[in-house]
């Protein structure tokens, strides 16, 4: 399978922090067949790469609870220099949750908040680029912020990561533009100010490629997923939300 094209400002890499790394290995490797490496334990701090088909499609690293986050995906964008997407960042609205810091032998990564408050990770690449397979079940394929600010959020991706925009849809019920239009887009921004629950931040969420979602819920209830929003057909597939073992959000589809 050919390896994704990934542009600065797509997405271009996801990881878990969970509190419990061995029931989420052991969840996702039911869900998604995924297999695992560990890499150096002084060098990584225990940090794991999850394979689809023999392709790096995730991370996943121990959650201790000291930085105060709970258990969740992280979506990384890729940029080419780190520090003056942070500075951009900081210019724009935005905060500076991790500072950028060098990964060795990978590459470089940064955690900021953007102008509606989401997380997102930035990584310039060295030895690790990003995803090496997407869109096929078991991968990552679409990458989506729900967020409280809707245009300043769109306008924040627009100067830090130099986002090409296309609005898909601006209506009261329905706000949704897209990095990228039509079949070329790479991601999206929903204007989820009418139904965020209290307390939810603005957030990204991963979608991931399934060959039935309604038997992968079937699976991920069965090792204590939780259903957020049922299986539903959709103009871009059979979609469900859900959430993990450990309590984290992702959506599975069926293309």
């Amino acid at each position: 399978m050919p390896k994704p094209v990934i542009a600065p400002g797509d997405p271009c890499w996801i990881d878990l922090m969970t509190s419990d790394p061995g029931k989420s290995r052991e969840f996702y490797s039911r869900l998604f067949g995924w297999t695992y490496e560990e890499g150096d334990q002084e060098k990584y701090g225990g940090y794991v790469m999850a394979f689809a088909n023999g392709a790096p499609v995730a991370g996943m690293m121990k959650n201790d609870g000291q930085s105060g986050y709970p258990d969740a995906w992280t979506t990384y964008l890729r940029v080419e220099d780190i520090q003056a997407t942070a500075d951009a960042a900081l210019a724009a609205g935005g905060q500076i949750l991790m500072p950028p810091m060098e990964v060795p032998e990978q590459g470089h990564m940064a955690m900021l908040g953007d102008a509606g408050g989401a997380a997102v990770g930035a990584w310039q690449f060295g030895g690790h680029t990003g995803f090496q397979a997407k869109g096929e079940p078991g991968t990552p394929y679409w990458h989506e912020l729900h967020t409280r600010s809707y245009a300043p959020s769109v306008k924040f991706y627009q100067d830090v990561f130099g986002w090409d925009t296309a609005v898909m849809s601006d209506t009261e019920d329905f706000r949704y533009t897209t990095l990228g239009s039509g079949d070329d887009a790479r991601a999206g921004i929903m204007d989820a100010s009418s139904y965020l629950p209290e307390g939810v931040p603005s957030n990204w969420q991963t979608y991931f490629a399934v060959e039935n979602t309604d038997s992968t819920v079937d699976i991920a209830t069965s090792m204590g997923a939780l259903v957020v929003q049922p299986a539903e057909d959709t103009p871009f597939g059979r979609i469900a939300t859900l959430t993990d073992p450990t309590g984290v959000l992702f959506k599975i589809a069926q293309r």
